[in-house]
C-alpha cells in the first residue's frame, strides 16, 4: 500500500490535559510512564480543579472520548480527581482514578493494577525529582521545581490537590536541565504551584533565586531559562540579582497578582496588597528596563464592587501588564469564598470580558513597540516561535529549524503576534 493510503494509527497513549504549565509536564512524565508500562488504547485524563469551567470542559472530553471509543480505557488523574475521586470513577468509560500521589510513580502505571483508594495528598512528600520528561515536538521543556502550597488563599482548592509545599533537590534540578539540553532542548522553563516557595524544606534552605543562580552557573550550555508563576512579595535577593544581571534569564515575569483592590486581596488571604505589586514592577524595571510583565487576574470576586473591578483595570495600565490569564471567579466547593456573598455569574462574566479587552489592548500595544527591534527568536516550528518576552512571532518568506534560536528584525505586528521576514528566504 502507498503511503498516501496508509492511515497513521493512533498513538497508544493519549493524554488530554487541562489546566497549569506544572499539568502539561506531569502529562508528559504520564505519558511515558504508561507507554513504558505497555498499555496500548489508553486515554489519560489529566484534570484541574482551579474552576469549574476547568472540571467541565475535563468531564465532557471523558464522555466525548468515551462516545468515539468504547473499547479505549480511560485513566483519569488530576487535582480535580484527586479531591473527589468517586464522582470521577463513576464516568462512563473510567476504568481507574490515579491520585495526585501516585502519578508519577512507575508502579501506579503497571497495566494489571487494580483501582485503588486515592491517597491523600496531605500526606504526601514525594516530588518527580526522578523523572526526566521529553516534550515531543518542541524547543521549550518544563521541569518540576516545586510541588504543593502551604498557602490558603480563599478561592483555591489546589492545596487540597496536591498537598503541602515540597522542592525538589537543587541537585536533581540541574541534572534534569543538562540532560534536556544534551536532548537539544534550548530553553527550560522551572515550574511549579508556588516556586518561590523553594527550599525551606531542603537542607541549606536554599531560595529560588539560589537554586536558579547554580543551575544557570552549572548548565553554561542552556541558552534561555524562564520561570512560571512568581508571588511578588516572595522574591529573594538572588533573584532581584538574576533579574539584573543574567541575560539567560529571559526578561518576561508572570506575576500571581489575582485582584489590584486591598480589601478584596486581603479578602482572597493574599499575600501583597497594590502597592506590593506597583513596587515590584518598579524595582524590576529600574534593574532591567526591557522586562515585561504577565498576570492571573480574578473578575468578579465576591463582594467585588464596580470600584474595586475599577482598580483591577486600573493596574493593567499602571503595571503596563502585556500578557494577561483572566479568570471569572469561580466558586469551589470546600473554600471559604464559597461561603461570601457571591455576584451574579452575568456579572463575573461581563467583567472578565472587559479585563480581558484590556489585557488584548495592553498586548496589542506591546507587540506594536517591538516593531523595528531585533529579537532572539526559538522556533517550535519553522515558521513560528517565541522572542525573549515571550511574544509569538511569524515568520514570512522562509523557515527556520525547530529548536534554532535567530535574531531578526520585526517588520510588523498584528494585535495577536509580531512579523518578521528573513532575506533571500532563508
Amino acid at each position: 500500500m502507498s503511503a498516501r493510503g496508509t492511515a497513521e494509527a493512533p498513538p497508544a497513549v493519549r493524554v488530554l490535559t487541562f489546566g497549569c504549565r506544572l499539568n502539561a509536564y506531569e502529562s508528559e512524565a504520564m505519558r511515558a510512564l504508561a507507554t513504558e508500562a505497555g498499555h496500548s488504547r489508553t486515554i489519560v485524563v489529566n484534570t484541574c480543579a482551579v474552576t469549574a469551567e476547568a472540571e467541565r470542559q475535563a468531564r465532557q472530553a471523558i464522555r466525548s472520548a468515551h462516545r468515539a471509543d468504547p473499547a479505549a480505557r480511560i485513566l483519569v488523574t488530576g487535582c480535580a480527581a484527586q479531591i473527589a475521586p468517586e464522582a470521577w470513577a463513576a464516568l462512563p468509560g473510567v476504568a481507574r482514578v490515579i491520585g495526585n500521589a501516585d502519578k508519577l510513580r512507575p508502579e501506579a502505571w503497571a497495566r494489571d493494577a487494580p483501582p485503588a483508594p486515592v491517597t491523600d495528598i496531605m500526606a504526601a512528600r514525594e516530588t518527580a525529582a526522578h523523572l526526566v520528561t521529553d516534550f515531543a515536538g518542541r524547543a521549550r521543556a518544563f521541569v518540576q521545581v516545586q510541588q504543593g502550597c502551604d498557602h490558603r488563599c480563599t478561592f483555591c482548592v489546589i492545596p487540597y490537590g496536591r498537598g503541602p509545599s515540597r522542592s525538589v533537590p537543587v541537585g536533581a534540578v540541574v541534572e534534569q536541565v543538562r540532560t534536556l539540553v544534551a536532548r537539544g532542548y534550548r530553553e527550560v522553563v522551572l515550574t511549579g504551584v508556588d516556586i518561590t516557595a523553594y527550599g525551606p524544606d531542603l537542607p541549606g534552605r536554599p531560595t529560588l533565586g539560589q537554586m536558579a543562580r547554580r543551575l544557570l552557573a552549572l548548565v553554561p550550555e542552556l541558552p534561555r531559562l524562564r520561570l512560571s508563576s512568581l508571588d511578588p512579595v516572595e522574591a529573594d535577593a538572588d533573584l532581584w540579582r538574576l533579574i539584573a544581571e543574567e541575560e539567560r534569564l529571559m526578561p518576561h515575569l508572570h506575576l500571581s497578582l489575582q485582584h489590584g483592590a486591598d480589601l478584596i486581596l486581603k479578602r482572597m488571604k493574599r499575600r501583597h496588597l497594590r502597592a506590593d505589586a506597583l513596587a515590584f514592577a518598579r524595582r524590576a524595571r529600574a534593574l532591567r528596563p526591557d522586562i515585561a510583565f504577565g498576570a492571573d487576574l480574578i473578575a468578579g470576586f465576591p463582594t467585588e464592587t464596580e470600584a474595586q473591578f475599577a482598580e483591577t483595570l486600573s493596574l493593567v495600565e499602571e503595571m503596563d501588564l502585556s500578557f494577561l490569564h483572566v479568570f471569572p471567579y469561580s466558586e469551589r466547593p470546600g473554600t471559604p469564598a464559597a461561603r461570601m456573598p457571591q455576584l451574579p455569574v452575568p456579572l463575573r462574566r461581563e467583567r472578565a470580558a472587559r479585563l480581558r479587552a484590556a489585557g488584548a489592548a495592553a498586548r496589542a500595544r506591546f507587540l506594536a513597540g517591538r516593531v523595528g527591534r531585533e529579537e532572539e527568536v526559538l522556533f517550535e516550528r519553522p515558521d513560528r516561535g517565541h522572542t525573549a518576552h515571550f511574544a509569538p512571532l511569524r515568520l514570512r518568506g522562509g523557515t527556520a529549524a525547530p529548536g534554532e534560536i535567530r535574531r531578526l528584525r520585526v517588520a510588523a505586528a498584528t494585535p495577536e503576534a509580531l512579523l518578521a521576514e528573513t532575506e533571500g528566504g532563508r
